[in-house]
């Protein structure tokens, strides 16, 4: 397939993320439509140009013409909807994904979906803390990482494709990954990371300290700020490779706790040298 202004593009959940696609794709001058849930989302696209038309039905004409599908479901209702619905595909039909686990669900959706029909599955790193398609923002995927997750039932026509949609997005860093190292990677970089905000959240809850924090408290928790039925889902589905990122993170905590205990400034001091040293890696490209 080749991916351009002509491209019939479907996009089924209107969410942030589902948003954010469909204004960055409108804006490269493609034409998208979308099938969500909520005729208000659907309104507020179509007020603001994001969209050319949308459905909250299960219209066999809009899925039967696209070419290109993008899947921003939570991943139980994206499997659950292939499922129940792969029959209104039109033979040659690619789809993909924006979930923030692999492993389950490329392996369940290969092996379910129809042989004519092709996965390849992918993760904008990139969203917001608000859900809802008001809160979506395609400038979020400028400069930020698209991961492509193909296996061996995928073709490079698929993956190119993929590749291409990630460009016109907007995304700085365009990788592979097996599904298998993208979740143990996404434990690390990305869950890990919520479950620290959510526990710093919550362990402490004397009234008013509000009134009193920094910006470094903010930006350190600003994901707290979490979707729970999503990320539970994402942590469960990804249950192992989070645990063995979460035991790491406690091993390590510990260490820098016993150095506290026994007023090791220069150890504190080493592993703040080393932390400062390995996150200027993390910073976005210019």
């Amino acid at each position: 397939m080749t991916l351009d202004k002509n491209t019939k593009i479907l996009i089924v959940g209107l969410g942030v993320i589902g948003g954010g696609y469909a204004a960055a794709l409108t804006e490269a001058g493609m034409s998208v439509s979308c099938i969500t849930k909520n005729q208000s989302d659907i309104d507020y696209a179509l007020s603001r140009g994001m969209i050319a038309r949308g459905t909250t039905e299960l219209d066999p004409e809009l899925i039967g013409g696209a070419e290109l599908i993008v899947f921003a479901l939570y991943p139980t209702v994206f499997i659950e909807w292939i499922r129940e619905n792969q029959q209104l595909f039109s033979p040659g039909t690619l789809i993909t994904d924006v979930t923030g686990v692999k492993g389950s669900v490329v392996d369940e959706l290969q092996s379910i979906l129809r042989p004519d029909v092709e996965f390849i599955a992918a993760h904008p790193m990139a969203g917001r803390e608000r859900s809802g398609v008001e809160y979506s923002d395609p400038a979020v995927f400028r400069g930020a990482n698209y991961i492509i997750t193909p296996t061996e039932r995928n073709t490079k026509e698929a993956i190119d494709t993929c590749r291409r949609l990630g460009e016109l997005l907007g995304f700085a860093r365009i990788s592979e990954l097996s599904p298998t190292e993208h979740d143990e990677m996404i434990a690390f970089l990305s869950q890990l990371t919520h479950m620290i905000a959510v526990s710093l959240m919550t362990c402490n809850n004397t009234p008013g300290l509000e009134k009193y924090t920094g910006d470094s408290f903010r930006d350190l928790t600003r994901i707290a700020k979490i979707n729970d039925r999503m990320w539970s889902e994402l942590f469960l589905l990804n249950r192992d490779a989070l645990l063995r990122e979460t035991n790491a993170f406690i091993d390590s905590m510990s260490h820098f706790r016993d150095l506290l205990a026994a007023g090791d400034g220069e150890g504190m001091r080493a592993l703040m040298r080393s932390s400062t040293e390995r996150r200027s890696l993390f910073d976005k490209p210019v």
